[in-house]
């Protein structure tokens, strides 16, 4: 009996020196939700669009200012605004790319150069225009004029799709011209090789599909011999015309929005999102402002 009066004693001993467990309570702890984008994020965002325009990535001293730009903008279309037509229309000299303005129309004419001529490079465009301007001065020694004209019109055509990237640049021409360029010279025939390939790659790489049959039959006779053809809705009786009214055609239009998605944004573009940036590039051909809507939109930033 006395044992356990003992454990007992001794248990309650125990349980009193027992040191309780403090808990503390803190009042207004309501932690707002962190909305806010992360410096890395707006870093991975100017890497991108130095990318994408001007073909490089940007320097520290460029990331350090455009990312400080931005955040100190929050980020906002104006701030974003002001970063992509920096590097699509400063004119000021920088080493290695003469400036940012030259820089993105070389970028713009290299991917259009992949878009319709395999990539080909400037010497192989030169050799071709110097090929054919030799043999144009050949002809005309030889007195053989209608030789001589075809050749002298080759050679022209070539050089044309050479200056395009500067003349775009300059604005003496804007991207539709371009685009006719690419189309409408010797390598792209090479390329294309026959008046059926050639048809069917027009119409894929303007339009980003194939034409119909109907379409087709009518485009024939006026590239395979200079006849006469109905397409949409319009006569034509030569290439050059065949290309004008494709180019002149709003799906073309279609196209350059389809093909800056592509570029920019590896997919896609809705119907609507088509028919929204419309308007923007029916204003004079500008391609610079379907390419800045998508640049400073959220998904392409990744900020979404």
């Amino acid at each position: 009996m006395n044992k356990i009066l003992g454990l007992i004693i001794l248990s309650a001993a125990i349980v009193g020196c027992k040191k309780e467990t403090e808990v503390v309570t803190f009042t207004g702890n309501n932690i707002a939700p962190y909305d806010e984008v992360s410096t890395l994020l707006v870093e991975n965002y100017v890497n991108r669009i130095y990318i994408d325009l001007i073909g490089r990535e940007p320097t520290d001293v460029e990331m350090s200012a455009d990312v400080t730009a931005l955040e100190s903008g929050d980020l906002s279309a104006t701030a974003r605004i002001a970063l992509v037509d920096k590097l699509m229309n400063n004119t000021t000299y920088i080493e290695g790319d003469s400036s940012f303005k030259h820089a993105y129309h070389l970028k713009f004419y290299e991917d259009h150069k992949a878009r319709f001529l395999d990539g080909s490079s400037e010497g192989e465009m030169y050799e071709i225009y110097y090929l054919y301007y030799y043999i144009s001065v050949q002809d005309s020694l030889a007195g053989n004029v209608l030789a001589y004209e075809l050749t002298r019109a080759a050679a022209n055509k070539m050089r044309a799709a050479i200056f395009s990237n500067q003349d775009l640049r300059n604005g003496l021409i804007t991207v539709d011209e371009m685009c006719k360029r690419m189309c409408f010279n010797v390598l792209y025939d090479e390329i294309n090789m026959n008046t059926f390939n050639y048809i069917n790659a027009t119409f894929d790489d303007l339009y980003f599909r194939y034409p119909t049959e109907a379409e087709l039959e009518q485009a024939f006779p006026p590239i395979e011999y200079n006849g006469s053809g109905v397409l949409f809705g319009q006569v034509i009786s030569d290439k050059e015309a065949y290309l004008n009214l494709l180019l002149s055609n709003t799906e073309f239009a279609e196209g350059m929005i389809r093909w800056a998605y592509s570029s920019l944004l590896s997919r896609e573009p809705t119907t609507i999102e088509v028919y929204n940036l419309l308007d923007d590039f029916n204003n004079g051909n500008n391609i610079k402002a379907v390419q800045r809507a998508i640049a400073i939109s959220d998904e392409y930033a990744g900020f979404d």
